[in-house]
Parts: structure tokens; sequence; C-alpha cells
């Protein structure tokens, strides 16, 4: 599997027929790694939450790739809305498709949709454990330190994609913590430093990091596992 970091909380996902886009928020992002434009040949699309900075540039992408959103039912109702291709879940829901299993897992944050009329329901914002080719990559969405991450080192994660910028999301300390719950064999920082507000240092992070391998992505930097 090859994983590319695209910004913010943004990652590139590529198997044997298979390439997937988590919470595209490229346009508007003032150090995403490339423009929606550049992503072509796109089979599937990873929303965790409602906001801006997360659902970002889903639309356009999904209509010029004709590619599937994977979100919760909130979410996939309102992008159906927009023509767009959907498959609806729920927190620990779990669906086998082509290319692998997914589960929906918990978080704790917002969720609200942006729309030219004013905020709209996003339902609950979750995270996703993605099997594709016999790797289990989990994409832990914006969230705080919870309980519940315990239950996921059952899955045996091969990748952790975990958030320790802090404020709106686990912090380095949170995060730490979070990484003990989960055990995966590697683990990988983002949400950070895309705003002040969230500026975090993830050298901090590996460098106190004791229960799996740390790789600090730099943008646009692709790595395989």
């Amino acid at each position: 599997m090859k994983l590319q970091y695209l910004g913010h909380s943004s990652f590139m996902l590529e198997g044997s027929g298979f390439k997937a886009v988590f919470d595209p928020f490229l346009s508007g992002n003032p150090s995403a790694a490339i423009k929606p434009n550049q992503i072509k040949d796109l089979t599937h699309i990873f929303v965790t939450h409602g906001h801006g900075d997360h659902i970002g540039d889903t639309i356009d992408l999904a209509r010029e790739n004709k590619a599937l959103v994977i979100s919760n039912a909130e979410i996939s109702s309102y992008l159906s809305e927009h023509g767009l291709r959907t498959h609806g879940m729920h927190i620990g829901g779990r669906y086998t498709f082509d290319f692998g299993k997914v589960k929906m897992t918990p978080a704790l944050h917002g969720s609200s949709i942006p729309t030219s009329k004013g905020p709209r329901d996003g339902g609950n914002p979750c995270g996703f454990v993605v099997e594709v080719e016999g790797k289990k990559l989990y994409h832990a969405g914006d969230t705080g330190l919870t309980m519940d991450m315990k239950l996921i080192e059952i899955e045996n994660i091969d990748v952790a994609l975990l958030p320790i910028g802090g404020n709106y999301t686990m912090d380095i300390q949170d995060a730490l913590r979070a990484v003990e719950f989960i055990k995966p064999r590697l683990t990988v920082p983002m949400h950070y430093n895309t705003f002040p507000l969230i500026k975090a240092d993830p050298e901090e992070f590996k460098a106190k990091n004791k229960w799996s391998e740390t790789r600090i992505l730099k943008i646009g930097e692709t790595m395989e596992y």
C-alpha cells in the first residue's frame, strides 16, 4: 500500500485497483501538497465529518472522478443530493467493499456541514479502520482522547493516523496516550501546523512515542507499508 500525506488530515491511499483520499481539504489549504485537479483516477473518498477543512473538495473530486464517497449517513445523504455516489455508515458499522473492509469508529468532535443556507447537521464525527490487501490503516479523524481507542487495539493496526495539534483535537500528550491504547505498528501524526491554533512539534511526539514506530511525513511525501 502507498500512503501520501496531502496536508492537514488529508491522505491519499493507493493499492491495486484502489485509490482513495481521506478528508480532501486542498482548496483553501495554505499547505496542501496538490490541487484537486491534479488528482486523477480516484475510486473512493472518505469523509470523517462535515467541517469545511475535512469535507473540503469532496463534491468536485467525486464528480470529476465518479468516486464513491464513504461517510456517515447524514453526510452521505447531503452529498447524494448533489448527485454523488455515496455509501452511508454509522459508528461501529463494518462493511465489505470490493477493495476490502471498512469499520467506522467513534470520534469526539463536531460535524456540522457549512452550506450557503447556513450550517446543516452532519451527524456524528467518525474515524475509519480501512483494511486493504491485508493491511489495516486507522484514520482517527478529528477527535479527543477516548477510552474507545483501547478497543481499536484488537484490530491490530498497521498504520495509525493521529491528530496532535491540540485545541480542536488531541494534543501531543493525549495522542501519545492514544498510541499506548491502540498499539499500532506505525504512527503518523496529522492535523498540526496548518493554522496557528494547532501549532505542534511532531519531533516532540516522535521522541516521546515509546509504543510504536513514528513516521513524520512531510507534506507531499509518500511511504509504503
